[in-house]
């Protein structure tokens, strides 16, 4: 796969993740946790703060990883 269309398509994979991953969270904060107290609500906007980042490393990764050479 072509380096600069590999990138593209990292691209996109960041941009829809980072987008779906806000809205689900937001969903589930409005669903579930808006009768909850300002401390659980932190504590979940912490945690799923920072676990966004799991899947955009594994994205990343794939993105640095080398081109296959043709024999």
């Amino acid at each position: 796969m072509p380096i600069r269309l590999k990138k593209l398509i990292g691209m996109f994979l960041l941009v829809a993740l980072v987008i779906i991953y806000a809205l689900v969270a937001s969903i589930f904060v409005v669903a579930r946790l808006s009768e909850s107290g300002p401390l659980v609500q932190f504590l979940f906007f912490l945690f799923s703060g920072l676990l966004w980042v799991l899947p955009a490393m594994g994205i990343i990764k794939w993105l640095m990883l080398e081109p296959r050479v043709k024999r």
